[in-house]
């Protein structure tokens, strides 16, 4: 299984469901906290082309977007084959 980061912060309710479909999918991501950290918020504007809200999910190498796109991968029956 490829590994996932999710860039995330406490407060964010979208955080908390991209995290329980990827928890059902058997998946432990690398959380990154951007709350009070401005280098890794700035890592993640980097990484996901100036996205400036959480979460920003990536799959190995491959940028997946927010939740909504998360769930839509799910809807599509794609997100098995990009985590496998």
């Amino acid at each position: 299984m490829k590994p996932v980061r999710i860039y995330t912060t406490p407060i964010c309710p979208y955080c908390v469901r991209a995290k329980a479909l990827l928890k059902k999918k058997g998946v432990e991501p690398e959380e990154i906290d951007v709350f009070m950290d401005s280098d890794a918020r700035s890592d993640m504007e980097k990484k996901s082309g100036g996205a400036r809200t959480v979460p920003q999910i990536f799959v190995g190498d491959t940028y997946v977007g927010g939740c909504d796109e998360l769930y839509a991968l799910e809807r599509s029956g794609k997100l098995d084959s990009l985590l496998a």
